[in-house]
């Protein structure tokens, strides 16, 4: 059985002080709305990992996740974090190749490949993103452009190497701006990841995998997407800021 998983990116948002707070009201609201193999994991910015993680205790259903790693595993590299400080704090997962580090930080292919190695090598569970952007959609290239994504970082893994991936589609049209892939348009990319997987892993491994929607998940669509055959959680934005709508998406996630 796949593992459910619903996290939360809450990107660069939150002061300090903030983000203490809203862990507290997560940890009262969704104590017991886990259920099952459903698990939460939060993924806050570098500088308040030790303090949620610190807050969140020994929860068996809740974790805490970084948002990126160095492909590095130390050196003269200002600024970067690298996977075996995040070992070291016992972080179980981290998001690698989200839309905006390869937009805004132009992570490609063979990169990200580096940083999934990294990830696993170090006892990290990378929550590995790949998604189109609303042009290559307009073409009708989405699901060629998703396939390569998925080649290019995860294919050189060993079968057992790719089973501790978990793999988040995030249309890029649809992070941020409201708008949502439909739940017939998010299960059917899903299922394009999974064939894809099984044509090179066999289907056994494939039906392994946790694939998580990423784009403007809420509290509204959040029900339709999760109860499509290979939509396994989700993994949320702007609604994971707001203490009750992420509590009422936890909520839709059945175990």
């Amino acid at each position: 059985m796949r593992t459910k998983i619903v996290a939360g990116n809450w990107k660069m948002n939150k002061n300090f002080q903030e983000a203490k707070a809203l862990t507290s009201e997560l940890l009262g609201m969704i104590n017991d709305e886990v259920q099952g193999n459903v698990k939460v994991v939060l993924c806050v910015p570098f500088p308040y990992l030790d303090a949620v993680q610190n807050m969140l205790g020994t929860h068996k259903r809740i974790a805490v996740g970084a948002q990126n790693c160095s492909e590095h595993v130390s050196g003269a590299y200002t600024g970067e974090v690298a996977a075996p400080m995040l070992k070291s704090m016992d972080i179980p997962y981290v998001i690698i190749g989200h839309s905006e580090r390869r937009q805004y930080f132009n992570e490609g292919g063979a990169l990200l490949a580096k940083k999934v190695d990294m990830a696993i090598a170090n006892s990290l569970t990378p929550i590995y993103c790949c998604g189109e952007p609303l042009e290559v959609r307009e073409r009708n290239e989405h699901e060629a452009l998703v396939r390569k994504q998925v080649e290019e970082s995860l294919f050189h893994l060993s079968a057992e190497a790719l089973q501790k991936v978990v793999i988040a589609y995030e249309p890029v049209w649809a992070i941020g701006t409201g708008k949502t892939a439909s739940a017939q348009q998010a299960q059917d990319m899903h299922a394009v990841i999974r064939q894809h997987l099984a044509g090179k892993y066999g289907k056994a491994i494939a039906d392994t995998i946790t694939i998580l929607y990423g784009g403007s998940v809420n509290a509204g669509n959040a029900n339709e997407l999760f109860s499509c055959p290979d939509v396994d959680g989700g993994l949320v934005g702007g609604a994971s800021l707001k203490s009750r709508e992420f509590t009422d998406i936890i909520k839709a996630m059945k175990a």
